[in-house]
């Protein structure tokens, strides 16, 4: 196990409003690229936001990359980034490259390297051009694009994308999942029910009904999968 990038859960479980929405869940991942499907409710999301914080285990233990997401709050969002479905929810400021500039405020750099880390966001994601657009103009794919790019700029050691290609058409499907699986040095972590991405991962985790049903090679999981789905 590559101890730098382990993602550890020990007998987690979660509860929302009188159900349980994860249960009992341990696994042991180091892999680059890990895909988390599985029918909506399945508990797939709420595996994906114990990840960065966004849900807290009601039982059990969570640690991501050694980090106590319950303790080290802080320090486990500089080093998980997250990506939402709809990038609406998570574009801040009035334009592209202030959005994007957005997530370094408080890192202690400075203006030049701000700017230098944004000019090199704006530049690999396709924005050029656009650095002064309000970003809520923007085209679908776009958007995504500039919320990738925001948290991107960070340097996180840890992207976690909940059906990041959801809204988009074929076409910005194919950019943005390029992107992510083709491109990132970071692990990845990609909740989807798009299949195709999910046969390009290194492992899938299969949850069904709040349980880690089942995990292993992309293509053996998955065909179960479409079995029992047919």
């Amino acid at each position: 196990m590559n101890a730098d990038r382990l993602i550890s859960f020990r007998a987690v479980s979660v509860d929302f409003d009188n159900r349980t929405a994860l249960d009992d869940v341990s696994v042991l991942l180091d892999q680059k690229r890990i895909a988390v499907i599985g029918s909506n409710g399945s508990g797939k999301s709420t595996f994906a936001r114990l990840l960065n914080g966004l849900a807290s285990a009601s039982r059990g233990e969570v640690r991501v990359h050694g980090i106590d997401p319950v303790r080290q709050g802080r320090l486990l969002r500089r080093r998980v980034g997250f990506i939402f479905s709809n990038p609406d929810s998570q574009i801040v400021m009035p334009t592209v490259a202030e959005d994007i500039a957005f997530t370094l405020r408080g890192r202690g750099l400075s203006r030049t390297e701000v700017d230098e880390r944004v000019s090199r966001m704006i530049d690999t994601y396709g924005l050029s051009g656009h650095e002064d657009s309000p970003a809520h103009s923007l085209s679908g794919g776009q958007k995504q694009l500039l919320a990738m790019s925001s948290v991107l700029v960070g340097e996180p050691e840890l992207i976690v994308a909940d059906e990041p290609t959801a809204l988009l058409d074929a076409a910005n499907t194919r950019r943005i999942s390029n992107h992510l699986l083709d491109h990132m040095p970071q692990q990845l972590v990609l909740v989807t029910h798009d299949l195709r991405l999910a046969r390009r991962c290194d492992v899938v985790l299969w949850f069904d009904q709040g349980r880690l049903f089942r995990q292993g090679d992309p293509h053996t999981v998955i065909a179960d999968y479409e079995r029992n789905h047919a």
